[in-house]
């Protein structure tokens, strides 16, 4: 029977993929945020309506479905997903080759793009697939009388799906209503929209079954059936809407409160150069190394332009401190993702540089201010613009094409770049978690703090800069010529440093400030310089500071091109080598903007290291006899902390790490319950039915419930089951092994008057699991697992019986009606 046959049914079909095509666009919304994404919904989905119209009217089969979906892609694929090349003919040759290929690559491509990609390149050909395959399959489901119908809901979620999955990794807004909040108000409305329009639409399709079939048996039955909804059709809806509303406040309840604090895992959630990141070598670490004879000389890039060229140059963005090295941690705000055709704008003079790589290599990209474009010329243009991924929250940028930057490559960034702040009209925030400083740094800030905030903050940072010394490596040796980096210093005294800006290598720094201020030849010759080192040190030194006042802090390697303060470095006419690399230290202010802070120490006085002079303790020796015997001393009273921990005593129990892992596991858990356990549940219901009927306590009824339980493994089989057959001929319809032993045993037991005992029943349940499994074996692997949660034995009895004068007793199931007597009177 076709579906022409059924209006009601188109009509709820058309209804419900109507449903699932509107929330699939509202899911994916964000991922492209443009009305180009709009037009291609409604011109593919109604494309899609009218091709399942088409070929439901013709008739036509699978096949004819799939070539008039696959020529409506290559006649809607330029216009819809790839606009750009609408133009001359061989503009929408190529446009068409870059949407065929989409198909496979564009799902890539798209999470890796910063969202929303609106119509960059061919990245609506994801949306285009989706939309146009995705409803032309839910509709030509949908509109089916088979068992095939319920494959659109699978579909459906699926289309839906792609939005949530391709999406954002932080959710959207908490909705706020009085004292209540519900976080991740849109993806849970989408998500429970589409699960209660699917649920619907089934549960509508079954009821509309059940009247078919009422009709049906209406017209062949002798006697009227009833149609009045009994006690237990009441008592199957109520519960039916019961277990709707349950699974919809549940998952109103559970799911955003499981998610109120938790960042979403996402496709793109998984892709990036995290790896690369990770692997790469800190440039605050490699600071130093710049400086050396061998590199001090080479040209790191060169920068050029005819419009404003910025003053710094951003190499890259430090925003994770473990207390050993400072290093970028490319995830949360700060992650980088590929860019699309343009970012917006931000506040500040617009900026244009064309940059050109030297001997900086490495993934850390040069670029400036707060990009808008960047754009890649040379051999290896395209690959370049494929493996650059940026991150707006840092304003930096990675390559890792081929393992990163090569002498050669080129590029042009345009972007922004906003004025410089005065540090002490900012307001702090209140700094994040993190490391601290050690307690030297925080009694030097006790110490020297005047004011609060930004004002506290630029005293502190320009007495370190008077009280440090620059020195960017070891003294030579004795009679060597001093390191070309302090060649061009006139005057210049080198003093050795060591490298590093672990917490230990800055406690020594302000260790050696607070004894320098202690010393009274300080006070009488009015010299305090006594912290040495260069940028690596100071910069991590400013940000500890910072965090102590309350300010976000990170750390910045990069390079100037312009500065109003003459001592700091700056590349000379553009070009930047090793020794005009820099770092500089950046906070955020309540305005939620980062201002940069300069933290090179001067270098024109000298560091005075001598300390008070004291008289050396004065220790008799005595000389130990040879007679006395060695006495071993008793043990400390106090341990040393620098033991071991496995040395250490136990304080207790630390559980702290015990919540992840719950919280972890719970939410793994949910995701498998979700998944997995509509079909878990079916399982346990039909295992709970088979155990029942097995364990009937009466042989008699045992064994009708062992028919049952063959009939029921049948129909979940796949097999059909004849209307008002007798036992014998469904056996016969079946033509299984022991079907024809099953039917006369359950006949016997069933209408004979003889007694029917235990041993018997178990006999006859032995036979049915034999059959069973026959029935499950005799269609295959994946034919196994349907089975074993298909509903169909349970659906086989919710069609309404015929009423009868005399209700049938228990033992007649199976029995055949006798004819009706002609009255020939």
């Amino acid at each position: 029977m076709t579906a022409a046959r059924h209006p009601g049914r188109v009509v709820a079909a058309a209804l419900y993929t109507l449903v699932t095509v509107a929330l699939a666009a509202v899911a994916a919304w964000p991922v492209y945020a443009s009305w180009s994404f709009l037009v291609l919904v409604v011109v593919s989905a109604f494309a899609a309506a009218l091709i399942v119209a088409l070929v439901t009217w013709r008739r036509g089969g699978g096949w004819i479905t799939a070539a008039a979906t696959v020529v409506a892609f290559l006649v809607l694929c330029v216009p819809l997903a790839v606009p750009s090349r609408l133009g001359a003919p061989l503009e929408i040759l190529r446009g068409i080759g870059e949407a065929s290929a989409g198909v496979l690559v564009a799902w890539k491509d798209l999470v890796t793009v910063d969202l929303p990609v609106g119509d960059y390149r061919n990245l609506l050909v994801p949306a285009l697939v989706v939309f146009l395959v995705g409803t032309v399959i839910t509709l030509s489901l949908a509109v089916r009388t088979d068992r095939r119908s319920t494959g659109a809901v699978v579909s459906g979620l699926l289309m839906t799906g792609f939005g949530l999955f391709f999406g954002r990794t932080s959710p959207s807004s908490p909705l706020v209503w009085g004292p209540l909040s519900l976080p991740a108000p849109i993806e849970t409305a989408v998500g429970l929209a589409a699960l209660l329009s699917a649920v619907l639409w089934l549960a509508w399709r079954a009821h509309d079954e059940r009247v078919r079939s009422l009709r049906r048996a209406t017209a062949l039955a002798t006697v009227a059936p009833s149609t009045r909804r009994s006690r237990t059709d009441r008592r199957r809806a109520l519960t039916g809407a019961g277990m709707i509303l349950v699974a919809a406040l549940a998952t109103v309840a559970v799911v955003p409160w499981a998610a109120a604090d938790a960042d979403r895992r996402v496709l793109r959630s998984a892709t990036g150069p995290e790896r690369q990141i990770a692997e790469a070598v800190s440039p605050l670490s490699s600071y130093r190394a710049m400086f050396s004879d061998a590199r001090v000389d080479d040209v790191l890039f060169q920068v050029s332009g005819d419009g404003a060229l910025p003053d710094r140059i951003r190499v890259a963005t430090l925003d994770s401190y473990d207390g050993e090295i400072f290093r970028s941690s490319g995830t949360g705000e700060g992650r980088f993702v590929r860019v699309p055709s343009g970012l917006p704008a931000g506040e500040g003079r617009p900026i244009d540089a064309e940059i050109e790589i030297g001997d900086l290599g490495g993934i850390w990209m040069p670029t400036a201010g707060s990009l808008v474009q960047a754009t890649f010329v040379g051999d290896r243009a395209n690959q370049l613009a494929d493996r650059f991924y940026y991150s707006s929250a840092a304003e930096a940028g990675v390559q890792i094409a081929d393992g990163g930057l090569e002498p050669g490559d080129r590029y042009r960034v345009t972007g922004t770049e906003t004025a410089a702040v005065d540090i002490a009209s900012l307001t702090p925030p209140g700094a994040p978690g993190g490391v601290s400083g050690g307690e030297n740094l925080r009694r030097w800030v006790d110490e020297h703090a005047t004011g609060d905030g930004g004002t506290a903050l630029a005293s502190l940072v320009q007495l370190l800069r008077e009280r440090g010394y620059l020195s960017h490596g070891l003294a030579p040796a004795a009679g060597s010529a001093p390191p070309k980096w302090a060649a061009d210093l006139s005057g210049y005294q080198v003093q050795p440093s060591a490298s590093g800006h672990s917490l230990a290598r800055i406690e020594t720094m302000f260790q050696r400030l607070l004894d320098r201020e202690d010393d009274p030849r300080a006070t009488a010759s009015g010299n305090y310089v006594a912290a040495v080192g260069d940028d690596e040190q100071f910069a991590v030194a400013v940000a500890l500071i910072a965090h102590e006042l309350g300010f976000p802090a990170r750390v910045v390697v990069g390079a100037r091109l312009a500065s109003a303060d003459p001592a700091l470095p700056t590349c000379d006419a553009g070009t930047c080598r090793a020794e005009d690399l820099s770092a500089w230290t950046e906070v955020q202010g309540t305005d939620g903007q980062w201002a940069a802070i300069d933290v090179t120490p001067q270098r024109e006085q000298s560091p005075s290291l001598e300390v008070t002079e004291q008289r050396d303790p004065e220790n008799v020796t005595e000389v130990r006899p040879d007679t006395v015997d060695d006495v071993v001393p008793p043990a400390p009273l106090q341990e040393d902390n620098t033991l071991n921990d496995e040395n250490r005593a136990d304080d207790g129990l630390d559980l702290a790490w015990l919540w992840p892992i719950l919280r972890v596991t719970g939410l793994s858990l949910l995701v498998v319950l979700v998944l997995f356990g509509p079909f878990l549940a079916v399982v346990i219901a039909k295992v709970i039915r088979r155990r029942g009927r097995r364990r009937d306590p009466d042989p008699r009824a045992a064994i009708a419930g062992g028919w049952d339980e063959y009939v029921d493994a049948g129909v979940d089989a796949g097999r059909e089951l004849p209307p008002a057959s007798t036992r014998r001929e469904l056996v016969s319809a079946w033509g299984t092994a022991g079907g024809e032993r099953l039917a006369d045993e359950a006949d016997r037991a069933v209408f004979s008057s003889r007694t029917v005992t235990a041993d018997e029943a178990t006999a006859f349940w032995r036979i049915v699991d034999a059959e069973r499994r026959a029935l499950t074996r005799q269609r295959g692997g994946w034919r196994r697992l349907l089975a074993a949660v298909s509903l169909r034995s349970f659906l086989r009895f919710l069609a309404p019986r015929p009423t009868r004068r005399r209700p049938p007793h228990r033992d007649e199931r199976g029995k055949r009606p006798a004819p009706r007597r002609r009255d020939t009177t």
